[in-house]
């Protein structure tokens, strides 16, 4: 049977018809994107979301002879597989076979009297390769450029007093040697004995990157515009095959059906990227549909996660309908396949710099920069994976293959490594901290995988309160335990939690376990709710200004649902009086007519009993700064009126008991046009104000004098006086 273990990025919610506050949380990770945020040894993640052993690596030994390289620019070998790895900055040539390493390039001259070509400097040897007959060709680029063809001495068989850097060389059919070269983008064509050159296409390039030659036609891409160009070289004519987004065509392979694989980059665009991304392995949903692809192992155990239909996932990307375009995004690194026809397909994309590209076994394998990652894609099922990755050096600039086995060129440092067709025999893979957000008990743990015969798979796992697993108060790793069945994740109450996997491979098996799913569960327990803030304030709608509006926001870390309790009581005083319980929205309205003025609190509880058992119900609560409640008018306390011939004076006192006065108006025998008054200090301001106004010009006879008092929240009172004037 099939071992299946699952961990997806999402969170998800495991409930029951029952809803309980204390509840299993399950965290998945089940996607690449998931998996690549763990650290690897010996491990791979696929683009399809799979973790497997890694193909074995070894850095090789080249006697000391890269100390002094900053980079193997080009690696080459011939038909005996004796490797040859151009250099730079120093334009040295090393020969690798019988797992030996010798300086070729320049040679050390026995002859005092002759200068040896090792007091070049900064040179660079960016591309090698053999012609008909097995000689080394070296592109030695430079102040000069040249090529030299090494039989027993090194021969320069080609120079040009345009061409500076020789970037690609290619062979075609007949032997003839085809240069890619700058800065002025020149494409030559020598014969098989690297005579009588020719320019076959000037492009508009300052330089030609890359080469291959294909059923006659040459295939270049150059610098600067990211044009890959077909090129015949009898006519001397060319096409522009694809108009990438990027700038540099770094690589181009040709298979043998004439599908152009070109990479394509920008290395400005790679530093603006990486400050906020890393490797993604991002696929679209599903996978083509591959009729060579086969099922799995007959043989082969498998472990599942429980299926759970009340899951709930934070995000959820949706198949498209709509077939995809050849992209237009600025993203630094692109690998494109061209159609003898000329149909355009992105199969990789990447925030990186590319730097070489091989194509071997029916795969694609491409070197990047930045973080030295090795990638191998799969044009078939859309499937990716890094396949190595070297934490020392920044760039892996150069591949072949020789005996099944991968050689790369890294550069920064200099260095040669072997890939192996083997996997490792053992590998880990340590996930991305799990955080629970607060302590909690950690429960099972549990895998999707194929485990065939013979393989096994290990888990352990430790926690920790902070967000640092290398903090000398995590817990150490608990004791390797053989993955057969869900597993209790045996580490302390914390926070967060982290496991490890380590796949087996059986002895002398080149089998691995796959992993496509893990889950890890913890659980919760109940937390009190919160009530996070409380507001009361006398309504604005001027139809109900008595209204007292009460709204609140609150939360529970469990997510349950809540509900909620209002009391109140005066300012000052102990009791509270319960004004409103089992309210479910966060908002109440009340009269504020059914209680006397003053000064008022309000208590919100929330409790969080309908999603828990009355012994585990908890409550919060939260209570609202003092608020008035305030219906009554001002009085008027003192009022002196004094007649003096037919003037009137009126001193008044006015005093409301909560609000500040708003506005004081009179009228003389029910005039529809008030007069409003000012206090003494012309300042509306206090509960108390003293006015003096004064009424002139009033005609003889019995009068009525109207005045309304108002405070600030618009409650008014009228009072009527009366006077005679002679």
């Amino acid at each position: 049977m099939r071992n299946k273990w699952l961990l997806a990025s999402g969170i998800f919610l495991w409930t029951s018809s029952v809803v309980l506050a204390v509840m299993t949380v399950i965290t998945r990770h089940q996607a690449s994107t998931d998996f690549i945020e763990g650290e690897t040894e010996n491990t791979v993640v696929n683009s399809d979301g799979t973790l497997r052993l890694a193909q074995q690596s070894r850095v090789v030994d080249c006697g000391g002879l890269l100390d002094d390289a900053w980079s193997v620019h080009s690696i080459a070998a011939d038909a005996d597989g004796v490797l040859y790895l151009g250099t730079g900055p120093d334009a040295k040539v090393i020969r690798y076979a019988d797992g030996a390493a010798r300086q070729v390039y320049p040679q050390e001259s026995t002859d005092p009297n002759e200068v040896s070509d090792s007091s070049i400097g900064n040179e660079h040897v960016f591309a090698l390769a053999t012609d008909a007959a097995g000689r080394l060709l070296i592109g030695v680029s430079g102040e000069k450029g040249k090529l030299v063809r090494l039989a027993d001495e090194p021969e320069v068989v080609f120079e040009e007093d345009r061409v500076q850097y020789i970037f690609a060389i290619a062979a075609d059919a007949d032997g003839n040697i085809y240069l890619g070269t700058g800065p002025e983008g020149l494409v030559f064509r020598l014969d098989p004995f690297c005579c009588n050159p020719e320019v076959v296409y000037d492009a508009k390039d300052k330089s030609i990157l890359s080469l291959a030659v294909y059923d006659g036609i040459v295939y270049a891409g150059g610098d600067e515009r990211g044009l890959i160009y077909r090129i015949d070289p009898d006519s001397k004519r060319a096409q522009v095959l694809y108009d990438s987004d990027q700038d540099e065509v770094p690589a181009i392979r040709v298979d043998e059906s004439g599908i152009v694989y070109a990479a394509s980059t920008s290395a400005a665009a790679a530093r603006m990227q990486l400050k906020a991304s890393g490797v993604s392995l991002k696929k679209e949903p599903g996978r083509p549909d591959n009729s060579d692809e086969s099922g799995a192992s007959s043989t082969a155990d498998s472990l599942n996660t429980a299926n759970n239909d009340k899951t709930k996932e934070e995000k959820k990307e949706e198949p498209v309908s709509k077939m995809p375009l050849p992209p237009a995004a600025k993203v630094a690194g692109h690998v494109y396949r061209i159609t003898p026809d000329g149909f355009v397909t992105d199969i990789f994309s990447e925030i990186a710099v590319l730097y070489s590209l091989l194509q071997t076994d029916g795969s694609l394998w491409l070197g990047t920069g930045n973080k030295g990652q090795f990638f191998r894609i799969d044009p078939r099922t859309e499937q990716k994976a890094v396949v190595f990755e070297d934490t020392t050096a920044s760039q892996i600039t150069s591949a072949v293959q020789v005996d099944g086995a991968i050689y790369l060129g890294l550069s920064n440092p200099a260095r040669l490594v072997r890939v192996n067709k083997m996997l490792e025999s053992k590998g880990t893979f340590e996930s991305p901290l799990i955080d629970a957000g607060q302590p909690a008990r950690w429960g099972k743990l549990q895998i999707e995988a194929d485990v065939p015969d013979g393989c096994q798979i290990e888990m352990a796992c430790r926690s920790g309160n902070v967000k640092d697993s290398n903090d000398a108060t995590f817990s150490d790793w608990s004791q390797p335990v053989a993955l057969t069945a869900p597993t209790v994740l045996a580490c302390p109450v914390a926070r967060f939690c982290q496991y490890r996997l380590t796949l087996t491979s059986g002895d002398g098996d080149n089998a691995t376990p796959v992993v496509r799913q893990v889950t890890a569960a913890h659980v919760i327990p109940n937390r009190p709710p919160k009530v996070i803030s409380v507001k009361a304030q006398r309504s604005r709608n001027k139809k109900s200004p008595y209204m007292i509006e009460i709204a609140f926001a609150a939360g529970d870390d469990n997510k349950d649902k809540l509900e909620y309790t209002l009391a109140f009581r005066r300012a000052g005083r102990a009791g509270w009086i319960l004004l409103k319980d089992e309210l479910d929205k966060p908002k109440f309205q009340w009269d504020g007519r059914t209680v006397e003025d003053g000064r008022y609190e309000v208590r919100v509880t929330a409790n969080d009993r309908k999603s828990n058992t009355p012994e585990t119900t908890l409550t919060g609560s939260r209570i609202s700064d003092v608020f008035v409640i305030d219906n009554s008018a001002p009085e008027i306390k003192q009022a002196h009126l004094v007649v003096e011939g037919r003037n009137v004076t009126a001193k008044l006192l006015v005093e409301d008991g909560f609000s500040v006065l708003g506005a004081v108006r009179y009228t003389v025998d029910s005039n529809e046009k008030p007069i409003t008054a000012l206090p003494e200090d012309l300042v509306y301001d206090t509960l108390a104000e003293t006015f003096s106004i004064r009424i002139e010009d009033l005609s003889s006879g019995d009068h009525v004098i109207a005045f309304s008092v108002a405070d600030d929240l618009g409650n008014t009172r009228y009072k009527t006086y009366e006077v005679t004037i002679h």
